[in-house]
């Protein structure tokens, strides 16, 4: 881990200004002693978290990391060394480097780049420590580092400022760690399960794969609108189409929509195909490989949320099997047995007896909806496949065969949210085209007719998943904000009023 301590210049009351030419005068400093104060390259034997995972006393060591603490003792110095897995503390004194070396260290700051090259050992209270026999001077910092020895508390900065954030919070850099071997690891579940990965459009004449608003542009060489993907779903189909049996995609996708503590303009989205299965088979596949993930990386199957002071808010429990639930019951579970024989305005009523804010614009189906929206998923917290929905809300589900009115599909809810959904995919050409111009209306153009002559080609039966690797991670790694799971999220300019 990093600790940031103070150096000298940082203990004063010193204005950022000050701060930043005291560090400026050391770096013409450096230069007059033939010092390259922002180095090249340097060959290293291990990274810290490699060195420290393997300590042995007397052994050589070259490692390079930034100056996160320093303990002046006048000859003698104690400082550490990090990068971003891990720290190692230094011992440098001034007759084993030279008294040349020995000022241009103390032209060195908190933040400063270096390469250090040494020997092992441990100090009297055991800590693993090199002492130095030469260094490197790799990038001078010229700003201070944030001086709360604890990181950034402010989440406006830690979001605008991600690098300050990742070099003074633990936390943070521990949950982008967990997302990238997450990542990894699911993409080997599904390659180690015959699944292959493939890359489709971002850019599309027709925004298809869900209902959403799409970012527009122009292609100036072609003349002609393009959208950024919302999903890249009518194009993974069209792979089935062509005989791949088992497929998937770690997508990026884009919707010109609203941002909250859940929706980022741009997310992470894995969709995955696979031929002759249902969405009960894509269910099991779904579910296998979150315990898997909650295993190796969140050290069983409770997930833990904490507030700020490291309490325990809530616990979610995803040891199997999940629960799984047609939607019409539990609709009738929140909103009384009697929901879908009454009247469409005896619903409306019904909605202000349960709370539940409906506009008067909404189809009958959208006002059960939002019932299901506020009453169960956000009150759902373990693991929940909510099956069988309403055919308006997903157009590209195979329609259920005993009942017309519903679709073959699951929504999992996990920690209040839609983690994945997963449908047996419709692949009828006629019944496909029915339902994407239902929802098109009158805008026919929006209907991909690229897609749709795909089907008439013949696509076999199949199930499919989305999962938001986002949310995903949220919920595994007890993050509170879909921006801090997301290195760069999208923010409006500094200084814009609301």
């Amino acid at each position: 881990m990093f600790v940031i301590c103070l150096m000298a210049e940082e203990e004063n009351k010193t204005t950022e200004e000050e701060l930043i030419a005291v560090r400026r005068e050391k770096l013409s400093r450096l230069r007059e002693l033939g010092v390259n104060p922002f180095g090249g390259k340097y060959d290293i034997e291990s990274d810290i978290y490699e060195l420290r995972d393997s300590f042995k006393e007397g052994e050589s060591a070259r490692i390079a990391g930034r100056i996160t603490a320093h303990r002046d003792m006048g000859k003698s110095h104690f400082f550490d060394v990090s990068d971003f897995r891990g720290r190692i503390q230094c011992y440098l004194n001034a007759k084993e480097v030279g008294e040349e070396q020995f000022e241009i260290f103390k032209q060195l700051d908190l933040g400063d780049w270096i390469g250090v090259e040494g020997e092992t050992f441990n100090t009297k209270v055991g800590e693993p420590t090199v002492k130095v026999k030469s260094f490197t001077v790799l990038s001078k910092s010229l700003r201070p580092l944030p001086d709360k020895y604890h990181g950034l508390t402010d989440k406006e900065t830690r979001y605008r400022q991600r690098y300050l954030d990742l070099i003074s919070n633990e936390q943070s850099r521990d949950i982008f760690l967990k997302r990238s071997l997450m990542v990894r690891e699911m993409r080997e579940f599904l390659q180690d399960r015959g699944f292959i990965e493939v890359e489709t459009p971002m850019l599309q004449d027709v925004p298809g794969g869900a209902a959403a608003r799409p970012f527009e542009t122009h292609h100036n060489a072609l003349n002609m609108p393009l959208y950024m993907r919302i999903a890249p779903e009518l194009f993974l189909k069209r792979l089935l189409v062509g005989g791949m049996t088992k497929v998937f995609e770690l997508n990026r996708n884009f919707r010109n929509e609203g941002i909250s503590r859940r929706h980022n303009p741009e997310f992470t989205m894995l969709e995955a195909y696979w031929a002759y299965a249902d969405f009960e088979a894509m269910a099991d596949l779904v579910e296998e490989m979150v315990c898997a993930l909650a295993e190796k990386f969140c050290g069983g199957l409770t997930i833990e949320t904490e507030d700020d002071e490291g309490n325990t808010i809530k616990s979610i429990n995803l040891s199997r099997p999940w629960k799984r639930a047609p939607y019409k019951e539990l609709i009738k579970s929140v909103a009384g047995d009697d929901w879908f024989d009454i009247s469409d305005e005896q619903r409306r009523e019904k909605c202000q007896e349960l709370g539940v804010e409906i506009s008067s614009n909404m189809e009958d189906y959208e006002v059960t909806q939002q019932v299901f929206e506020k009453l169960v998923e956000e009150k759902t917290f373990d693991p929940l496949y909510v099956t069988h929905v309403p055919k308006e809300l997903v157009p590209l589900a195979k329609q259920n065969s005993s009942d017309d009115s519903i679709v073959d599909v699951y929504e999992l809810i996990i920690n209040g949210q839609e983690i994945s959904p997963g449908y047996s995919e419709l692949n009828d050409p006629d019944v496909q085209r029915a339902r994407l111009e239902e929802q098109a209306g009158e805008e026919t153009q929006k209907v991909d007719e690229e897609f749709l002559m795909a089907l008439e080609h013949g696509m076999p039966p199949a199930g499919g998943i989305g999962v938001g690797i986002d949310r995903l991670i949220m919920m595994l790694t007890g993050a509170d904000s879909i921006r801090d799971v997301v290195l760069f999220p999208q923010l409006k300019k500094s200084g814009i009023e609301d």
